[in-house]
């Protein structure tokens, strides 16, 4: 597979649906990644990227952001509070603040440092114990908690649990999306994105599909 392949299938799925052209953006997920590969996807123009944690963003971004314009990086792992001030600096976009204390360093942060990168908010659509995100029946009261400390929530995120359908998670947060007045929808990845774009997504976020196989040797 190859990013045109990956563009090529994301138009047809916003086809398919209904939906206007360009109404998705591609979050090339580069966590892992060697630099080389990254460096590939950059000379074919895409500028759409996804980390996973701050200390691997720190060691390869600001040397691409020298080589390479307008760079858009958003981190879509989990995010430690006592990161949040370095994340500013990398990242315009932060995908999974998933809890009270993270939204409120998040928010103090903001203040001191005069702006904030844009705020999608994790909800664990599968409720599973091992996964970060607040609870569907939670999520109402997140938004409007997120909302009351002056974030700029763009949005949701999921991570469909692997066993189940992940359409029936994409509904699911489209659904809670929708009725607290969130346009943002963050969800689906190699494997199924073509289902989230169907539910509605804005922003997947494919990794290996672009890139090939993760090495974490």
């Amino acid at each position: 597979m190859s990013l045109p392949d990956i563009t090529a299938r994301i138009d047809a799925a916003i086809a398919a649906a209904g939906r206007s052209p360009g109404c998705v953006q591609l979050i090339a997920v580069s966590k892992v990644q060697p630099n080389d590969r990254v460096e590939a996807v950059l000379k074919e123009g895409h500028r759409i990227f996804g980390e996973n944690r701050v200390q691997e963003a720190e060691g390869k971004w600001p040397a691409f952001r020298e080589a390479y314009e307008g760079i858009d990086l958003h981190l879509i792992g989990p995010l430690q509070s006592n990161k949040v001030r370095q994340s500013f600096d990398l990242f315009q976009c932060i995908h999974s603040v998933d809890r009270s204390k993270l939204a409120k360093t998040i928010a103090r942060i903001a203040d001191e440092e005069g702006h904030c990168p844009d705020i999608f908010l994790q909800v664990n659509t599968g409720e599973e114990e091992q996964k970060a995100g607040v609870a569907p029946k939670d999520a109402d009261a997140f938004i409007a908690e997120c909302r009351a400390l002056e974030l700029p929530v763009k949005g949701l995120m999921c991570i469909p649990p692997a066993d189940e359908e992940p359409s029936l998670h994409f509904a699911l947060l489209a659904k809670i999306a929708k009725r607290n007045d969130l346009s943002g929808l963050s969800m689906g990845m190699s494997n199924d994105f073509e289902s989230a774009i169907a539910q509605g997504a804005t922003h997947i976020r494919v990794g290996s599909a672009i890139f090939g196989e993760r090495d974490y040797e």
